[in-house]
């Protein structure tokens, strides 16, 4: 399903943790690398996040790529 050889779908491929504060309470919350928003676990807000540049944005074989579900997650949460 993935393109092993594609380099720039690696962070996409491949998810990691990341930690980001709450705008509203400044509580920790983890965060994968591919999801643009969450529930605050502290107070129970959306947090929502950008996501940087991406090869899906221009490569014509992203959705074969990444998958067609993830492929439009992340394009529905890029036109937002």
């Amino acid at each position: 399903m993935f393109k092993e050889s594609c380099p720039g779908s690696k962070e996409i491929r491949n998810p990691y943790p990341e930690e980001v504060c709450c705008f509203w309470c400044d509580t920790p919350n983890e965060i994968w690398s591919d999801e643009t928003e969450m529930d605050c676990r502290h107070c129970g807000r959306k947090i929502t996040r950008e996501l940087g540049p991406s090869c899906i944005e221009w490569c014509p074989a992203a959705k074969e790529c990444i998958g067609h579900e993830k492929y439009e997650r992340l394009m529905k949460a890029r036109k937002r």
